[in-house]
């Protein structure tokens, strides 16, 4: 199906830096919680994230990535995940996460 873009629009891909990284041992899949910081704007949001396969906890802090904040939020268990990060699927079913080749301000939006 072709989006619009309009359509295309209201999607709010921003780019954010991750502050805090914790396992989630009750997801079904490997997973970890992510605490990322978006700027004044948007603030903090929380998100899931299912990249155990390629990253440590001490390598995603102070990382920045890209993610979509305007979806609803997602109970997941026991937790509320705020915003989607996005990765590339490899073939094996590893994610690798979207990011900024140059640091940049949390926030900006990406078009």
């Amino acid at each position: 199906m072709m989006l619009t873009w309009e359509e295309f629009e209201k999607t709010e891909m921003r780019v954010g830096t991750i502050i805090d990284v914790n396992d989630f041992p009750e997801a079904r899949k490997p997973a970890y919680q992510l605490t990322i910081d978006f700027g004044t704007e948007i603030g903090i949001r929380k998100s899931s994230a299912q990249i155990t396969k390629r990253y440590t906890k001490e390598g995603l802090l102070n990382r920045q990535i890209v993610a979509v904040v305007n979806f609803p939020k997602k109970q997941i268990g026991k937790f509320m995940s705020e915003c989607l990060v996005l990765g590339a699927v490899g073939t094996e079913g590893d994610v690798i996460l979207l990011a900024p080749d140059l640091r940049v301000e949390n926030g900006l939006r990406i078009l």
